[in-house]
């Protein structure tokens, strides 16, 4: 898919004031600090669209993107050691779980891990509601440029592994960098099949 256009549209505070469902949307959502800005400016190839910050959990409104003009990239709230109160990450919670039930046009939600740390129960958990909701959902595994080849694949071999006790299948899941741009073409690939 070639990237001609891509533009910040709106922040919502609930999926009330989303923008009108008309256009396919693909929602990215991923711990603080799993570099979800950095991998939302790589693959639209603008930098400094998605606002990149040192300071984990500054995304927390639903922040709508349009790429040429015909889809919606949607940045979520992370979730996870963000400096936010306990209030605050339940109001988070709720404002991402009415969005992601209550979007009709809403194909694909990527799920972003750090590929460098272990299975996270907040992850898991998150990925099992997505589940047991019948959400379509997809897996990045994020930063891949920080291991070395072998200790890439172990990493991955055992987030498959605990997947396994909970999934009778792994969910499809791509190998990105947004250092490298690894990941790219197969993820805006599966955007332009669900697309069409």
């Amino acid at each position: 898919m070639l990237i001609k256009t891509a533009k910040f549209l709106l922040s919502s505070p609930d999926y009330k004031q989303c923008p009108p469902d008309t256009l396919p949307e693909y929602a990215f959502i991923g711990r603080s600090n799993v570099g979800k800005s950095s991998l939302i400016n790589m693959l639209v190839g603008f930098g400094g669209l998605a606002k990149t910050s040192s300071t984990p959990g500054k995304t927390q409104l639903i922040n709508h993107f349009i790429v040429n003009e015909n889809w919606y990239l949607v940045d979520l709230p992370g979730y996870g050691y963000a400096k936010v109160s306990k209030v605050q990450q339940a109001k988070f919670s709720s404002m991402i779980e009415n969005y992601i039930a209550n979007r009709t046009n809403l194909r694909c939600i990527f799920v972003l891990i750090d590929s460098r740390h272990e299975p996270q129960t907040n992850d898991m958990d998150f990925m099992r509601w997505l589940g047991e909701n019948g959400l379509p959902f997809a897996i990045i595994f994020t930063k891949s440029d920080k291991l070395s080849a072998t200790a890439l694949q172990k990493s991955i071999n055992h987030y498959k592994a605990v997947m396994k006790q909970y999934w009778t299948e792994m969910p499809q899941h791509f190998i990105s960098s947004a250092e490298k741009k690894t990941g790219r073409e197969e993820i805006l690939a599966l955007i332009e099949k669900l697309n069409s």
